[in-house]
């Protein structure tokens, strides 16, 4: 479910890549480290929640307009 917040993916992604470089530095505190990974994990959720969203568009759009049929993708 993603946040209130009105940021968009790429901004929710920026902020959650931000936490990960400060949570990556060597002398963090304790307390700071853990008060960055609880907000990682409310960017990340965020983040999920946006790319679920999308994807429902996509699959409702796809389903309306038959022209288009969902295949796999083979890497």
């Amino acid at each position: 479910m993603p946040s209130p917040s009105k940021d968009s993916f790429e901004a929710c992604l920026g902020k959650l890549e931000e936490i990960v470089d400060k949570l990556e530095e060597p002398d963090l505190p304790l307390d700071q480290s853990l008060k960055l990974f609880e907000d990682g994990i409310k960017q990340a959720r965020s983040c999920e929640g946006r790319l679920r969203e999308a994807e429902g568009k996509v699959e409702k759009l796809i389903e309306e307009n038959e022209a288009f049929r969902k295949e796999p993708l083979d890497l």
